[in-house]
C-alpha cells in the first residue's frame, strides 16, 4: 500500500448492478471473531464495504443476518460454512441483474469510486467475463470485482456437475476458468486477514488530509444520513463564522444551516443554498466590525497637525 485515495470514478454513470458480499467466512487468522463486525474508524468493515456499493439494485450479504447501516437481503450456503464457490452461488441466486460485483467483508478502503471504476472496465471490455482488482503484489483479488452474471452461473452450473458440489471448493476453480480484465489497485484490494492488517488499516484512515472524509462518513452511517454535500462550502462557511463573529459561531452556524435544510425538506442543494446565506451574513458581519474599527481608530494625519488636539487651546 502505497496511497490512500481511491480510483477515479469514470465519465459515464454505473451500469445497473446487483452486488453480493460475502461476509462469513471462519476467520482463522484472527482467532475466529466476527471479522465483518471488526470496526475500523468507529464503522464496522461489512458497513464499509456495503456503503461502497450503496449504489447496487440489490444487495446479497451471504452470512447470518445481523444489524446494518443500511438495508440488504440476507442469504446462506447449504451448509453453513461451504466455502466461497458455494456462498457465491448461495447469493448470486437472490439477484437479477446482469452484472454482480462480488465483494468481501473485510476491504477498509474500499470506495464507491472503485466499484463504477469496475463495472466500467468491464463495459470496455465486451469480451471479458469480469473485471477484478489486483493487489500490490499483482495477485488477482477476486472477491473486488465486477462479473458478468451469465458467466457466473454457467461455470458454477459446470463445476457442480463436475464435483456434485460447490463446497469446500477454491475460488481458483471458477476464476481460472473466465476470461478476466484486471484493475492494480493496491489500496482499495487491502484486506483484512490479521490482528496486523487490522491495525494498519485503524492507523491509515487518521492521517491527515484523510480524517475528515472518515469521521463524515462514519457520522452519516450512525446518523442515518444519505447526503452528500460540499464539505468546503461547510468548512468556508465555518471560517468565516469564527474569525468574522466569534469562535463559537462556527459549530453552531453549521448546525443551523443543517437544521435549515432539514426543515426545508432539501439535498444538498438545500445545504449550499443555507451555507451561502448564512456565509454571506458572516461576510457583512465582519464588514460591519471592520468598518466600526476604522471608525474608532484615530486620525494620524489629522493628530500630526498643530491645533488639532482635543486639548490643544
Amino acid at each position: 500500500m502505497t496511497a490512500y485515495e481511491p480510483t477515479p470514478p469514470p465519465g459515464a454513470p454505473p451500469a445497473v448492478y446487483d452486488a453480493v458480499v460475502l461476509a462469513g467466512g471462519a476467520a482463522r487468522r484472527l482467532g475466529g471473531v466476527d471479522k465483518p463486525g471488526l470496526r475500523v474508524g468507529g464503522r464496522a468493515l461489512l458497513d464499509r464495504v456495503l456503503g461502497a456499493c450503496a449504489d447496487a439494485r440489490v444487495t446479497v450479504v451471504v452470512a447470518g443476518p445481523r444489524p446494518t447501516a443500511r438495508p440488504v437481503r440476507w442469504a446462506r450456503e447449504d451448509p453453513p460454512g461451504g466455502g466461497p464457490l458455494a456462498a457465491l452461488d448461495a447469493g448470486l441466486r437472490h439477484t437479477t441483474a446482469d452484472t454482480v460485483v462480488v465483494l468481501s467483508a473485510d476491504l477498509p478502503f474500499l470506495h464507491e469510486a472503485t466499484v463504477h471504476t469496475l463495472l466500467a472496465t468491464l463495459g470496455a471490455a465486451p469480451d471479458a467475463a469480469g473485471a477484478l482488482l489486483t493487489d500490490a503484489d499483482g495477485r488477482d483479488q477476486p472477491l473486488v470485482a465486477a462479473y458478468r452474471a451469465a458467466a457466473l452461473r454457467s461455470e458454477l452450473a459446470a463445476l457442480t456437475e463436475e464435483h456434485g458440489a460447490l463446497t469446500g471448493l477454491p475460488l481458483r476453480r471458477l476464476t481460472g476458468a473466465l476470461d478476466l480484465t484486471r484493475v492494480p489497485d493496491p489500496v482499495a484490494s487491502f484486506d483484512c486477514d490479521t490482528w496486523d492488517d487490522l491495525a494498519t488499516a485503524r492507523a491509515r484512515i487518521r492521517e491527515h488530509g484523510h480524517v475528515l472524509d472518515e469521521w463524515i462518513s462514519a457520522a452519516k452511517d450512525e446518523l442515518g444520513i444519505d447526503l452528500d454535500v460540499d464539505i468546503k462550502v461547510l468548512l468556508d462557511l465555518a471560517r468565516d463564522a469564527a474569525h468574522g463573529v466569534a469562535r463559537p459561531a462556527a459549530p453552531l452556524t453549521t448546525f443551523l444551516v443543517g437544521y435549515a435544510a432539514g426543515r426545508a425538506q432539501g439535498g444538498p442543494e438545500a445545504v449550499a443554498e443555507a451555507s451561502r446565506k448564512a456565509a454571506a451574513l458572516a461576510q457583512r458581519w465582519a464588514d460591519e466590525a471592520a468598518a466600526a474599527q476604522a471608525d474608532a481608530a484615530p486620525d494620524a494625519t489629522r493628530d500630526a497637525t498643530p491645533g488639532t488636539r482635543p486639548d490643544a487651546g
